[in-house]
Order: structure tokens, then sequence, then C-alpha cells
């Protein structure tokens, strides 16, 4: 029992020196970052959406030559 808790320690202690070693962004990092996945998520959303539509309408164009 005593071991576990020292193993837990020793893993809490060896977190809290890592996220020490971290280099943080600043604000203008962050902020630039943040736009840039933004613009991505857009893009990604616009080719699905493009994507949908024209397998959308080629379903809609075979079905219409089979009546269906």
């Amino acid at each position: 029992m005593l071991e576990k808790i020292q193993d837990t320690r020793d893993f809490l202690e060896e977190c809290w020196d890592e996220l020490r070693k971290v280099t943080w962004p600043d604000y203008e990092q962050l902020r630039s970052v943040t736009i840039v996945v933004i613009l991505f998520s857009i893009a990604v959303s616009l080719v699905i959406w493009i994507m949908d539509i024209t397998v959308r309408q080629a379903l809609e164009f075979i079905m219409g030559i089979f009546g269906a």
C-alpha cells in the first residue's frame, strides 16, 4: 500500500516537473494558431459540403435514369 502511494507521489512530481518545462504560447501565437484552425475547419467543411452536393446530384441523376 505504501509503495502505491509513493509511486503516485513520484508520478505527480514528475508530471509537475514536465509541466514546468513546457513553453506556453503567448497571446499572439495563440491568436494566430486559432485563426489558422478556424480557417482550416471552414475549408474542410466547404470541401465536404461540395462533395455532399456532388454525390447527391449524381445519385439523383442515376435514380432519375431508372425512374426511381
